[in-house]
C-alpha cells in the first residue's frame, strides 16, 4: 500500500537543529558536567505542535472522572480559548458516557469545523475501537502500538511480523473508513533502550503507510533529556520525512526537561495536560510548557497564553486535583511578593520582576500581607485600593499586620480597610449591606433550606431557597434577592478554602476565604468563626459591602 501524502505542518523559520560537535561527544559519553544547551540566533523561532491530553490520559489520574458536559466544557475552552492544536478526549470502548462525551465533542467540533482536531485512543483489535469512534463521529484514532519487543512478547504473546501484520491490516481499514491515523509506539523508550532493533523493524515497516503522526511516549517516565536527544536525533536522522510527536511521563520529575530536550532534537508536536494531570505522577504541564518553550527556545505555538489560569481552575474545579499554591504560572502564589525588600525594588524599576509576567496568563501580581511584609508591600496593597497614609498610620497598621501574621492569620488586601479602622479608630463606615437574619436548617433525607433577610442601602428584603448544603442555600436566596428582585448582577463564586487548626477541637475557630469574580475583577473575602457557615456568611458579607462601595448610591 502507498503512503498517502499528508498535510505539512506549518514551518517558522528561525531556530534550526544545530548543535555543536561538542555537545555532540556529550551526548555520546553521558558526560553530563559538560552538557549545555545550543546557542539560537535571532528571535525567531520553529513551530511546535501541541497536543492536550487532559481529557484522556490526564482523566487516568486516580479519583478523577470527567462527566460528558465536563469534557465538552474543556475541549471547547482547550481549542476555541487556549488554541491547542489537537485534542485527546478519550480511549475506544471504556463505557457508554465515554461514547456519548465523544459523541458531543465531536458533534460540537464537526459544527466548527474542528473535527480534525479531535482525537481518540483506539487498539489493533480488528476494527473494533474504529467502528466506536465512527459511531462518536470521530475522524482521527490515536492507534496504540507496542513500541518495545518486551511488550510486543509477553503483553501480546506475538511475534514481531504477527504484530505489524495486525497493524497494517488496522490501518488499511482506517483508510477505507476515511479515518486518520496517528500511531503511538507504546513503551518506546524502553524499546530504544532494550530493543531498537524491533523499534526500527516497526518503523521499517509502518513508514510508507498512510499514518500522519508516530508519538513517542516515554510511557513509564524512564528517560532523562539526555537519552531523549539521542534516541530522538536517531529516530529523525533516520526517518527524516516523518512526523514525530513525543509523549512525557513525570515519574522522575523529568518530563518538562524531556520535552525541551525532544524538541532541541527536532520533534514537532509535544504532548500535554492541563495543571499536569496523568498516570501515575502525570505528563508534562499545559502551562509550564508553553511558557518555557517560549522564553527559553523562542518557538512557536498556537498557545494563547492568557487564557490558560482560566482552562487551569476549571480542570481544577472539575477534576477535584487541587493545584499546588506554588505550581509555576498557575499556582495561588506564584505571582506573589511576600518579602517586603521585594515589594520595595518592584518600586524601584520592576527589580524583582522576570520575563513571566502575571498579565501574560491573565493574572496580576499581588503582595502578601504577614509578618514578612514591610511598609512597601502595604503601600502596594493600599495603591490598589486607592488609599493613601501618613507614615505614621503606615507603621501601626504595619506593626498590625506583623501581629497578625506571628498568629498564623491570613490577612487579604479586603481586610486591610478594617484593620485600618480598627488600628486608628476611624470611624467606621456604614455597611451598605446588612444581614438582619437568616435561618438555615438540615434534616436527613431532605435538602437543606435557608430564609434569608438583608437591607440593602436603607430596603429590606427576603428570600428563600433550598441549596446542596446550608451555604449553598444561604447563596441562593441571596442570589434571588440580587438577580430576581433587584434585577442586579451577583458574584461568581470562584474558589472556597476552608481552614482548620490542627489539633482536633470541635470549638476551633474556622477560616473561610472565598475568591469571587465580579465585573472582571477578582476579590477575595476572609471569615472567621467557630461555625464553618456562619464564617462562610461572614466573608459573604464582606465581599457584598466591598462591591456595594464601588457602585453609586441610589435610591430603593
Amino acid at each position: 500500500m502507498k503512503r498517502r501524502p499528508t498535510p505539512s505542518l506549518p514551518v517558522r523559520e528561525g531556530i534550526k537543529n544545530n548543535h555543536d560537535s561538542q555537545m555532540n561527544k556529550d551526548i555520546k559519553n553521558r558526560d553530563t558536567s559538560s552538557y549545555s544547551l545550543p546557542h539560537r540566533e535571532g528571535r525567531g523561532g520553529s513551530f511546535i505542535e501541541i497536543m492536550d491530553t487532559t481529557l484522556r490520559d490526564g482523566e487516568q489520574t486516580s479519583g478523577v472522572s470527567f462527566v460528558p458536559h465536563e469534557k465538552l466544557m474543556i475541549a471547547r475552552l482547550l481549542l476555541e480559548e487556549v488554541k491547542v492544536d489537537r485534542i485527546e478526549v478519550a480511549s475506544a470502548r471504556v463505557s457508554d458516557g465515554e461514547l456519548e462525551a465523544v459523541r458531543m465533542i465531536c458533534d460540537w467540533a464537526a459544527r466548527r469545523g474542528m473535527i480534525d482536531r479531535v482525537e481518540v485512543l483506539g487498539f489493533v483489535d480488528g476494527g473494533t475501537s474504529l467502528e466506536w469512534i465512527r459511531q462518536a463521529g470521530g475522524r482521527v484514532v490515536n492507534l496504540l502500538t507496542k513500541g518495545s519487543l518486551r511488550h510486543c512478547q509477553h503483553q501480546l504473546k506475538k511475534t514481531p511480523e504477527e504484530h505489524i501484520a495486525d497493524i497494517v491490516r488496522t490501518v488499511e481499514k482506517a483508510e477505507e473508513m476515511d479515518i486518520t491515523v496517528n500511531l503511538y509506539l507504546e513503551d518506546w523508550s524502553n524499546g530504544m533502550k532494550s530493543s531498537p532493533e524491533y523499534v526500527f523493524q516497526l518503523m521499517d515497516a509502518l513508514k510508507e503507510l498512510p499514518i500522519r503522526r508516530f508519538m513517542l511516549p516515554d510511557t513509564l517516565g524512564v528517560l532523562n533529556p539526555l537519552q531523549v536527544i539521542e534516541f530522538m536525533r536517531k529516530m529523525k536522522k533516520r526517518y527524516p520525512n516523518l512526523h514525530f510527536d513525543f509523549h512525557a511521563h513525570n515519574d522522575y520529575d523529568l518530563a518538562i526537561s524531556n520535552v525541551l530536550a525532544a524538541v532541541l532534537s527536532g520533534c514537532q508536536g509535544i504532548h500535554t495536560s492541563v495543571n499536569g494531570l496523568g498516570e501515575r505522577c502525570g505528563n508534562a504541564p499545559l502551562a509550564s510548557v508553553q511558557a518555557i518553550l517560549k522564553d527559553h527556545f523562542n518557538a512557536l505555538t498556537s498557545i494563547d497564553e492568557s487564557k490558560l489560569n482560566e482552562v487551569s481552575r476549571i480542570v481544577e474545579s472539575y477534576s477535584g486535583v487541587s493545584i499546588p499554591t506554588n505550581k509555576p504560572i498557575v499556582g495561588e502564589s506564584v505571582f506573589t511578593q511576600v518579602a517586603g525588600v521585594h515589594a520595595d525594588g518592584d518600586n524601584k524599576d520592576n527589580l524583582y520582576c522576570n520575563d513571566l509576567l502575571p498579565e501574560r496568563f491573565g493574572r496580576k501580581r499581588e503582595y502578601a500581607l504577614g509578618k514578612a511584609s514591610g511598609k512597601a508591600n502595604i503601600r502596594k496593597n493600599l495603591e490598589e485600593l486607592g488609599l493613601e497614609l501618613s507614615e505614621e498610620a503606615m507603621k501601626k497598621v504595619t506593626n498590625r499586620i506583623i501581629e497578625l501574621g506571628d498568629k498564623k492569620e491570613l490577612v487579604t488586601q479586603e481586610d486591610l480597610p478594617y484593620i485600618i479602622s480598627d488600628v486608628l479608630k476611624h470611624d467606621i463606615q456604614e455597611d451598605r449591606v446588612r444581614l438582619k437574619s437568616y435561618f438555615v436548617n438540615l434534616a436527613y433525607g431532605l435538602k437543606p433550606m435557608a430564609t434569608v433577610k438583608v437591607e440593602i442601602n436603607g430596603q429590606e428584603y427576603e428570600e428563600n431557597s433550598s441549596g446542596d448544603g446550608q451555604y449553598d442555600a444561604f447563596v441562593r436566596a441571596l442570589r434571588k434577592i440580587y438577580k430576581v428582585t433587584l434585577n442586579r448582577p451577583f458574584p461568581m463564586l470562584t474558589n472556597y478554602a476552608v481552614t482548620i487548626p490542627p489539633g482536633g477541637r470541635t470549638d476551633a475557630f474556622v477560616q473561610t476565604v472565598i475568591t469571587w469574580s465580579f465585573d472582571g475583577k477578582v476579590i477575595r473575602t476572609r471569615g472567621l468563626d467557630a461555625d464553618q457557615t456562619e464564617a462562610a456568611i461572614k466573608a459573604t458579607m464582606k465581599m457584598l459591602n466591598l462591591i456595594e462601595e464601588t457602585l453609586p448610591l441610589t435610591p430603593p
